[in-house]
C-alpha cells in the first residue's frame, strides 16, 4: 500500500512570522501571512500553482542569512525550505551531487570528504547558510578567487517555475547541447522561480595546503602587496585582508593569533599538488622579503591553520565586542584599485563620524567594510545606511559593482540605476516577465522601482561575512 503524502507544514502565529519577518541584514522587515514548509519538489508545485491561482505572492526561504533584504514576503507566502534538506545523491565517478535546496553548505563537504572530495564554495556563514540560498544570491567566500563563485559550480537545476510548471536544467554530464539558463536562475534572487533540487560539481581535495599570515603597518601596503602576489603568477586559493579595528574585535573574542599591534593582515592560502605549492611558497617569500612589519608568518599544523580562519570567518561575529550594531557593505572594485577603495573607506567614516572595520576578499576586490553605530543614538542608523550608499557609490565610481556576493534584494535596487543603463534594465525586466509574468515571485527585489515593503529599523548584530 502506498504511503499517503505528508500534510504540509503551515505557520500562522504572529509570533512564528515574526521569525520570518528579515534576513541577516536586519534593516528591512516584512511580516508574511504564512510560511509554508515543503518536502519535495511537487509540493513546491502546489504551494506555487495555488499562489498564481489566488494572485498571493510568494518568496522562497533558506537559511535567512541573506544580507541585502531579499528573504522576505509582505503579506505574501513564505516558502521555508530548510525541511528539504537531503543529499540525494553523491556520484564520485561523476564527481558531483544531487542536492536538495535545505542542504547546508559545510554538511555537504563533511559528507564528500571521505571521499577526497569537496564543494568549493565557502562562504563564512557556511556552518548555517543553505546551498539552496547559496544558488539564489550566487554566493562567493574566500576561496573564489582560485575556484570561483557558486555558478561555477552548478551543474543543474530543477526549477518550479511562477506558473507551476517543473523546469529541469543541465544534468550530471557537462556537456549541454541546448541553451543554458543555469547562468540566468544562479543569483535571480528568488525572481524567477523555486529552485527544488541541485547538481553541483565536487572538487578534489587538494594534495597539500598552506596559510600564511602576512602583516603590516599601513593598509595601504596590505593591499598594494595583493596587486604584488597576483602579479607574480601565483594563483592562491584565498587572499584575506583584515584591518585593525578587525583584528581587535577578532582577538578580544576569539584569539585567533592576530597580532593587535598590526594595522592590517593578509591571510593567504595556497593549495594544490607539493611542488607547485613549494614553488609559489619560494615566491611568496621572495616578494614579501623586506615589506612586512614582521616576519611572514605560516601555520605549523591544523589547528593553527584553523583558527586563523577562525578568525577570518568570524569577524564579522565579533564585532558585538566593539559596537553594539554595525551594518555590512559588500561592494566590488577592480583588484587594482584596492588602495584606493580602502583610502575611501576610512575618508566616509571620518565624514559620517562612524568608526568602519574592514575585512575583504582582497583577491576579487569585493570588500566588506562594517559600518559601526549606536542603534540607541538618534540617526545614528541612517547615517549608517547613508555612509554605506557613499561607499558603494564610490565603488562605481572606480568601475566597480554594487554587489560581489550579498546580491540587490530591497537593500540596494534602487542604486541599480547608477551602475546600468536604462536599456540593460528594460532588457532584465523582460526577462523576469517571461518566467514570472505576473509577478508573483518574489516581488519588490533587485527591480528599482518594483514594489516592496521594508522597513528601515535598527538591528542589533547580523550573521558572519
Amino acid at each position: 500500500m502506498q504511503a499517503l503524502p505528508e500534510p504540509l507544514t503551515i505557520l500562522t502565529n504572529s509570533s512564528e512570522l515574526a521569525i520570518y519577518s528579515c534576513d541577516g541584514l536586519r534593516l528591512h522587515t516584512a511580516v508574511p501571512g504564512c510560511v509554508v514548509l515543503p518536502l519535495t519538489t511537487e509540493d513546491i508545485q502546489k504551494i506555487v500553482t495555488i499562489c498564481n491561482r489566488q494572485h498571493v505572492p510568494f518568496t522562497a526561504r533558506g537559511a535567512g542569512t541573506g544580507l541585502s533584504g531579499g528573504a522576505t514576503s509582505e503579506g505574501g507566502v513564505i516558502i521555508q525550505l530548510s525541511r528539504m534538506n537531503r543529499i540525494i545523491d553523491i556520484d564520485f565517478p561523476n564527481r558531483c551531487a544531487v542536492v536538495q535546496p535545505g542542504v547546508v553548505n559545510a554538511y555537504l563537504s563533511l559528507m564528500t570528504r571521505p571521499g577526497g572530495y569537496h564543494f568549493a564554495p565557502d562562504p563564512s556563514s557556511q556552518i548555517a547558510c543553505t546551498i539552496g540560498g547559496n544558488v539564489a544570491e550566487n554566493a562567493g567566500g574566500p576561496h573564489t578567487l582560485k575556484y570561483g563563485v557558486t555558478l561555477n559550480h552548478i551543474l543543474g537545476l530543477t526549477l518550479v517555475l511562477p506558473n507551476g510548471e517543473i523546469m529541469k536544467l543541465g544534468s550530471k554530464f557537462r556537456y549541454r547541447s541546448r541553451m543554458d539558463l543555469i547562468p540566468l536562475i544562479t543569483g535571480s534572487e528568488g525572481t524567477l522561480g523555486v529552485v527544488s533540487e541541485i547538481i553541483v560539481n565536487l572538487e578534489p581535495i587538494p594534495e597539500t595546503t598552506r596559510t600564511f599570515l602576512l602583516i603590516f603597518d599601513v593598509p595601504a601596503k596590505a593591499t598594494d602587496m595583493v596587486s604584488s602576489i597576483l602579479e607574480s603568477g601565483i594563483i592562491p586559493a584565498a587572499l584575506e585582508m583584515i584591518d585593525k579595528l578587525c583584528i581587535e574585535a577578532v582577538e578580544s573574542a576569539i584569539k585567533a593569533g592576530y597580532p593587535v599591534s598590526a594595522k592590517a593582515v593578509l591571510l593567504v592560502e595556497l593549495d594544490g599538488d607539493i611542488s607547485t605549492v613549494e614553488r609559489d611558497t619560494q615566491r611568496l617569500r621572495k616578494i614579501t622579503n623586506g615589506k612586512l612589519s614582521e616576519p611572514l608568518r605560516e601555520a605549523q599544523t591544523p589547528h593553527d591553520r584553523e583558527l586563523l580562519w577562525k578568525g577570518r570567518k568570524h569577524a564579522a561575529g565579533s564585532m558585538g565586542r566593539l559596537s553594539p550594531a554595525f551594518y555590512t557593505n559588500d561592494g566590488v572594485v577592480p583588484r587594482h584599485k584596492l588602495t584606493e577603495i580602502m583610502s575611501e573607506i576610512y575618508r566616509i567614516g571620518r565624514y559620517y563620524q562612524l568608526r568602519i572595520a574592514n575585512l575583504c576578499h582582497a583577491g576579487d576586490g569585493n570588500i566588506h567594510p562594517l559600518i559601526l553605530y549606536n542603534p540607541g543614538l538618534s540617526g545614528d542608523a541612517q547615517r549608517a545606511v547613508e555612509c554605506s550608499v557613499q561607499i558603494l557609490r564610490t565603488c562605481l565610481d572606480f568601475g566597480g559593482s554594487l554587489t560581489g556576493e550579498h546580491g540587490i534584494g530591497e537593500e540596494k535596487k534602487h542604486l541599480l540605476p547608477a551602475m546600468y543603463s536604462e536599456l540593460y534594465l528594460n532588457y532584465a525586466e523582460e526577462i523576469r516577465k517571461i518566467f514570472n509574468p505576473n509577478n508573483l515571485a518574489n516581488p519588490g527585489k533587485i527591480f528599482p522601482g518594483s514594489g516592496g515593503c521594508g522597513e528601515l529599523r535598527p538591528f542589533i548584530n547580523q550573521w558572519e561575512i
